[in-house]
C-alpha cells in the first residue's frame, strides 16, 4: 500500500517540507490582463506584491483544469502509488475542489479522494503536513482521513488585513467586503474555521494587532503554528516576538502568503495558522 499526498500551492507549506514528505503540489494561476503566472513557478511572492498595488486592474485566480489533475493521478500511479488523498483549499473560497473532484472522476487505474481542506494557507498545510506523514508511516486511507478530520476542528487561521481596497476587488471575497462596510479608517480582520470565513473589523493598526494576538490567547495550548505575512517581514518578526510566550516550545515560522490568496487580501497583512492542542 502507497498512499501519495496532493495539494495545491495556496498550502503554503515550506518547499523543504513538501520534499520531506513527498507532496505533490499543483500550481494555481494568477492572472495580470492576458498574462498568466503559475503560482511558485513562473512567479515569485516578492514580485508578485510589488507589481500588485500598481496594477490598474485588479488580477485574477483560477485552478488548472480537470487534466492537469488527473495527469498527476496518473504520473503518480506509473510511480507506485496504489491510491492518491487530494487535499486543497476551502471550496467556499475556490473552485479548486470541484475541479480536483471531476480530476478524481476521470482517474480510473488507482482510488483518489478529494478532500476538503475547509481551510487556507497554512491552515490547508498543516492538515497535508499530518497525511504526508500518516502516509509515510504506513497508515490506511481511513485512518488518515480520520487523523485530518480530527484536525480540522482544532485549526485556526486569522489575520488583519492592511485595507478593505483589495477585499473589495475581489469578486470572489467581496462578500466579506460588504459585511465590514465602508467606514474609513478601518482595519479588516478575517477569520477561518471550519469552512466558514467571519469578517471582524477594528479601528486601528494597534488594535488589529491585539486582536490577534487575543484570538491567539484564546486557543492555547498549541500543537502546531505559523506566523503568516505578505510582504511584512518585519512586523512579522515583531509579532513573532510578542507571542512567543504563548508558544513555548514550538518554533513559530515566518511564512509568506501565497499570491493567490494575496491577489483577494492584498499586501501588508499578518496573521497566524495554528492547531491547538487535543483536549
Amino acid at each position: 500500500m502507497t498512499i501519495k499526498i496532493v495539494t495545491d500551492s495556496t498550502c503554503d507549506l515550506p518547499a523543504d517540507l513538501i520534499a520531506e514528505h513527498d507532496v505533490s503540489v499543483i500550481p494555481l494561476y494568477i492572472n495580470f490582463g492576458t498574462e498568466s503566472y503559475q503560482d511558485g513557478v513562473d512567479l515569485s511572492r516578492e514580485e508578485f506584491y510589488r507589481k500588485l498595488p500598481d496594477y490598474p486592474v485588479a488580477p485574477t485566480t483560477s485552478a488548472p483544469g480537470p487534466e492537469v489533475f488527473r495527469c498527476l493521478y496518473e504520473k503518480l500511479a506509473d510511480e507506485g502509488a496504489t491510491e492518491i488523498l487530494s487535499i486543497h483549499i476551502s471550496e467556499n473560497l475556490s473552485s479548486t475542489m470541484g475541479v480536483a473532484y471531476l480530476g478524481t472522476k476521470a482517474t480510473t487505474r488507482i482510488p483518489v479522494t478529494a478532500f476538503d481542506s475547509r481551510q487556507l494557507s497554512m491552515g490547508t498545510g498543516f492538515l497535508v503536513l499530518t497525511a504526508a506523514k500518516a502516509a509515510q508511516a504506513g497508515q490506511s486511507m481511513r485512518e488518515i482521513l480520520a487523523l485530518i478530520e480530527d484536525q480540522i476542528k482544532r485549526t485556526h487561521v486569522f489575520a488583519a488585513l492592511d485595507t478593505l481596497e483589495f477585499l473589495r476587488r475581489s469578486g470572489r471575497m467581496s462578500w466579506a467586503a460588504s459585511r465590514l462596510g465602508s467606514l474609513l479608517r478601518i482595519k479588516p480582520l478575517l477569520r477561518m474555521y471550519d469552512g466558514e470565513a467571519q469578517p471582524h473589523r477594528v479601528r486601528t493598526s494597534t488594535r488589529a494587532i491585539d486582536r490577534l494576538v487575543t484570538w491567539l490567547e484564546e486557543l492555547v495550548p498549541l500543537e502546531k503554528i505559523a506566523l503568516l505575512h505578505a510582504l511584512v517581514p518585519e512586523q512579522a518578526e515583531a509579532l513573532r516576538a510578542r507571542v512567543q510566550h504563548l508558544a513555548p516550545d514550538l518554533k513559530i515560522p515566518l511564512l509568506e502568503i501565497n499570491p493567490v490568496i494575496g491577489a483577494h487580501i492584498g499586501p501588508g497583512v499578518l496573521g497566524f495558522a495554528c492547531v491547538t492542542r487535543p483536549e
